[in-house]
This record gives C-alpha cells, sequence and structure tokens, in this order.
C-alpha cells in the first residue's frame, strides 16, 4: 500500500466529452524539443504500459518481464544510452512474502471477547522470513499516535515497556487534529504507516495494529483491504526480517472503537492521544494469532537509461517515475487487473516524453540526464530506497531528482501543485518554468495526505538530493477548483488502487499532463546547462544531510 489521497493533483478524470486544445509554449528552450511532448505520443505509451497484456505490471510476475523489456526497447528506441554501466537494468533483491492469517482474530476481555474477520475488520501480515509466525495471549496497548519525535517534544513509548505486546496506535500525526504540533495540517514521515512499522519494530513490540480512519489516512479502507490481500515485497535483508515485529496490521475504526469499549474507555482516548505527555494505555485486552507465509526469494529490476552531459558528465539531473502497479488481485465490479494507469503509467509516459524532448534538442545538455523508472514503489518504496544506497551516480554529484507519480488527467489548470511546498530551490525553477505558461505554483491543498513522503523522491531527499515531487493543479482552467477538487476526490474513493484505474484514450484529458511534462522538461533543461547546485531551503529536514556530503 502506498501513499495514497492523494495524488491531489494527480488524478481527476475528465467527465468532459471535449477535449482542450494542447498548445505550444513558445518560451520553450527549443520548439522542436517542445513539441515531442505531445497527446498523441502520451497515448501511444500509454496504450502499452496500461494494457491488460502487463497484468498490472506487478514485481515477480509475467507482468514485470514485459514490462521492463518494453521499457528498454522504448529507451533504446529514443536513442538513450544504458544507465547502469552498459545494462539498463540494475538488479534489485527482494523477497516475495504472502501472509494469510487466521480467517479471525478474537480479542479476549475480562468479561466480553470480540471476533474480527480477516479484510472486512483487521488485515494482518509478517515480514519476518519464516513460514509461520504466531502471538499468543498478547495484550493490546493503545499507544497513542506511535511516534517518537525528540525534535517536537513529543514519545509516546515514554516509560513503556512493550515487549511481547500487541501496540495499538492512530494514523497521520498530531499536527491533523492540532495545527500547533508538529508541522500543523503538514504531515510529516512521523505519520506515515511506514515509520509507525519501524517504530514499533524498534521498540522490541510483538506486533502493532495501525486504526484506520478514512480522512487522517487519506484514502478509504478498501486500499488497506487490497493491498493487503495480496503478497508483498520488501528488501532481502541480512537477518531475514527478524528485527521487525511478528506481526504488523490495521483494524477498522469501529474496531478500534469496540476495543476501547471492552476495556472500559470511550472515545475520549482519541482526544487525549493527540494532546503532548499522552501516557500509553493498557487496555487489559489479549488476542492471539498465526499468520502462515509463503516464500520467494527472488530479484526485479530498476529500469535506468540516460543521455550522457556535453561538458559534465559526472553530474546527474534525475527523471524518475516507478514502473510497478498491484498485478492482478480481488475482483472489483468484474475486473480483477489492476492497471494502474493514472498510478503510474503517467509517470512513465511523462518520462520517455521528456527524454525524447532531450534528445530533439539541437545541442545535447551540458549535465548528464538519468531516467529512472523504479520498480517496487506500490511496496513501500523500495526500488528507490535500494538505488539510493547503490547510486549509479554519485549522490553528491547527483543535482536533483524531478519526480513524476500519478500525473493529472482533467485538462489543463491555471495551478500546479507541489507537495512538501518550501523544501528546495528547485520549485524556483519550476516556478520560472510554469510562469512562463502563466501558471502559478502552490502548496498541495491537502496537506495532511503527506504526499511528499509517499512517492520515490522521498528516499533520495533522505540522502540530501533535493528532490521535487509536483502534481497537476486543481483549479481547471473552465471549470475552476472546486470542480478540480471534487475530480481528484472522486478518483480516490472509486479508482484510486483498484482494477478502476484504467486508460481510456476518449474520455482523458490529456492536454493537463502535456503542460506539466513541458514544464518539468523546461526546468530541467535549465538545470542541465548551469553549474550551481540547487540547495535545500531553510527548514528543510534534508539539509544537514546535503551539506554534510
Amino acid at each position: 500500500m502506498k501513499k495514497t489521497i492523494l495524488y491531489l493533483s494527480a488524478i481527476a478524470f475528465c467527465i468532459s466529452s471535449c477535449k482542450q486544445s494542447v498548445e505550444n509554449s513558445s518560451d520553450g528552450p527549443d520548439s522542436t524539443a517542445i513539441k515531442a511532448i505531445n497527446d498523441s505520443s502520451l497515448t501511444k505509451y500509454l496504450s502499452v504500459i496500461a494494457a491488460d497484456s502487463l497484468a498490472g505490471r506487478k514485481p515477480f510476475t509475467a507482468g514485470e518481464t514485459k514490462t521492463i523489456n518494453y521499457l528498454k526497447t522504448a529507451f533504446e528506441q529514443l536513442g538513450l544510452e544504458p544507465g547502469n554501466g552498459d545494462s539498463f537494468f540494475q538488479e534489485v533483491p527482494m523477497v516475495e512474502i504472502k501472509s494469510v492469517p487466521e480467517a479471525k482474530m478474537l480479542i479476549k476481555g475480562k468479561s466480553a471477547s470480540l471476533s474480527l474477520n480477516y479484510l472486512t475488520d483487521f488485515v494482518a501480515g509478517s515480514r519476518r522470513v519464516q513460514d509461520q509466525v504466531s502471538v499468543t495471549n498478547a495484550p493490546l496497548v493503545f499507544a497513542g499516535y506511535g511516534i517518537v519525535a525528540p525534535e517536537y517534544g513529543w514519545n509516546d513509548y515514554k516509560d513503556l515497556d512493550v515487549k511481547g505486546k500487541i501496540v495499538v496506535v492512530m494514523i497521520n500525526d498530531p499536527g491533523f487534529a492540532d495545527s500547533t504540533l508538529f508541522k500543523g495540517k503538514n504531515m510529516t514521515y512521523y505519520g506515515r504507516w511506514t515509520y509507525k512499522f519501524e517504530e514499533a519494530s524498534r521498540q522490541g513490540a510483538a506486533g502493532i495494529l495501525i486504526i484506520h480512519d478514512t480522512e487522517p489516512a487519506a484514502y478509504p479502507w478498501t486500499v488497506v483491504r487490497s493491498g493487503w490481500s495480496k503478497s508483498k515485497l520488501t528488501l532481502q535483508m541480512a537477518d531475514n526480517g527478524m528485527n521487525r515485529t511478528v506481526v504488523e496490521g490495521w483494524i477498522t475504526l469501529d474496531v478500534a472503537k469496540q476495543l476501547f469499549k471492552m476495556a472500559g474507555q470511550t472515545d475520549a482516548l482519541f482526544s487525549a492521544a493527540r494532546k503532548k505527555n499522552f501516557k500509553a494505555v493498557d487496555l487489559n485486552l489479549t488476542t492471539s494469532l498465526t499468520v502462515k507465509n509463503k516464500i520467494k526469494k527472488s530479484v526485479t529490476y530498476n529500469v535506468l537509461a540516460k543521455i550522457s552531459g556535453d561538458k559534465k558528465k559526472d553530474e546527474a539531473i534525475i527523471y524518475s517515475a516507478h514502473w510497478d502497479h498491484l498485478g492482478v488481485g480481488e475482483k472489483i465490479h468484474g475486473d480483477s487487473i489492476y492497471n494502474g494507469a493514472v498510478d503510474n503509467a503517467t509517470g512513465v509516459a511523462s518520462l520517455f516524453e521528456i527524454a525524447s524532448a532531450f534528445k530533439k534538442l539541437p545541442k545535447k545538455p551540458e549535465r548528464t540526464i538519468l531516467f529512472i523508472s523504479y520498480t517496487a514503489e506500490e511496496q513501500g518504496l523500495l526500488g528507490s530506497e535500494y538505488y539510493a544506497k547503490h547510486p549509479t551516480f554519485p549522490l553528491a554529484k547527483t543535482v536533483a531528482n524531478i519526480n513524476m507519480d500519478m500525473m493529472g488527467i482533467a485538462g489543463k489548470t491555471k495551478d500546479i501543485v507541489v507537495y512538501g511546498f518550501g523544501q528546495s530551490e528547485l520549485e524556483d525553477y519550476a516556478a520560472a518554468s510554469a510562469k512562463k505558461q502563466g501558471r502559478v505554483l502552490v502548496p498541495d491543498p491537502v496537506p495532511s495526505s503527506g504526499l511528499y513522503y509517499r512517492s520515490d523522491h522521498f528516499n533520495l531527499a533522505k540522502v540530501g538530493v533535493p528532490s521535487l515531487f509536483t502534481g497537476s493543479g486543481v483549479d481547471n482552467v473552465t471549470k475552476g477548483r472546486e470542480w478540480g477538487l471534487k475530480q481528484v476526490a472522486d478518483f480516490t474513493k472509486f479508482r484510486y488502487h483498484s482494477p478502476q484505474d484504467n486508460f481510456d484514450a476518449k474520455a482523458w484529458d490529456l492536454s493537463g499532463i502535456v503542460e506539466d511534462v513541458r514544464m518539468l522538461f523546461d526546468m530541467g533543461y535549465r538545470l542541465s546547462n548551469e553549474d550551481v547546485y540547487p540547495k535545500w531551503k531553510d527548514g528543510s529536514e534534508f539539509k544537514a544531510i546535503r551539506e554534510q556530503k
């Protein structure tokens, strides 16, 4: 499961049958290059990447083999060089675990019990590479947000011994409920489900259950259910994942309320947990659960291609977009193929568009342009995590990362959204390029979704590389902002991470993607011919990391 309301910017469906015309930006670096980015070539790529024949592009499947070979061929046809030595591929060792918990999870109290149904009430799995794992009569402890954040004076685990216990925690971070805490509505990494699993493991807990709540999670329970009903991947670890909790999973908000009632608590416990100095509460409940794992170790692949710089070949600008999606899974409305057309065939097609534009320039860029299509983003940003640890260009020589994930399909907008607004000087480059189109940069309209921490650029940011993640705007040029926001909400509710995320050449209005991609090309072109390295802005949590390199 990933990231997820997602891509606010990114995903609005065009209900109108009228297609807006694609206008050329005459202020671009070269008119021939700019024109290479157009709706007809986007349609060509999308028709293949989002096709049923690729079976949802999940790693470790035949769909992966077809996908990465198509990407390699497309890059070759555009005249690009291999991006990893003499290869277009970077092997990423992973382990696939198909976790199947018991159909019922029984919660026992002093005078009552509660039976939870798998997928309807809870999901659970394990990252431990073992055929079977179990917890027996494990006590349940409500640990608020499950966060340890010294810089914010917050520690939900203070004076709490969770060894042998299962922690129950809320999604998001305290800023969601109180704008004076953390970064207010701008969710931090502490609010991500990945962090909560990591912290529970560091604390030595036997297990963790995150309470799903649609608004602070930014996606419905169906997204959790669909993601956890399938096999999941993780990077291969020397200890076979034994440093992780025995089990990890989610419960619904209704279940959490029932647990509180059984424990003699009320919903007021949620409010108490949103305040500093909250003390974890032993619920005086226990549970036992066995999870059976089907394990497969293998490799998946990042796909890398490049255009070598003319004068500064050792300095690289990265354009990235993950190729993977969720494969074949639970059938919804008669369809079981999770094609991931918006998420993220749009981003991969945009990679090809930008590569084509750079190749049509009359003069090569001075810096190298590296194109990376990552694997296993949907499994927790794993392909980019591996690349950040095994880069093909030194991180100190990596100028910037421009990431594309879930591009907008509802036509042109007056604005363009920047996730994590205020992070780096890359925003200044983006603003200058957007201005040429008569557009403006705006912050994420739903900052509580924390999208800056939910796509592949985040792993490059964590190692100090200035990284930009934009999403198409929401202020549609003809229908306005409210209409744009509604399209985003509808996509999130009905199509995101479902088999209904399909490509429809007749319904989609690609003029917005064309304009967005032209903007991203324009800013990258400018960067490619400069000597300066963009910096993180004051207040960014990544600034110190870059300055140490």
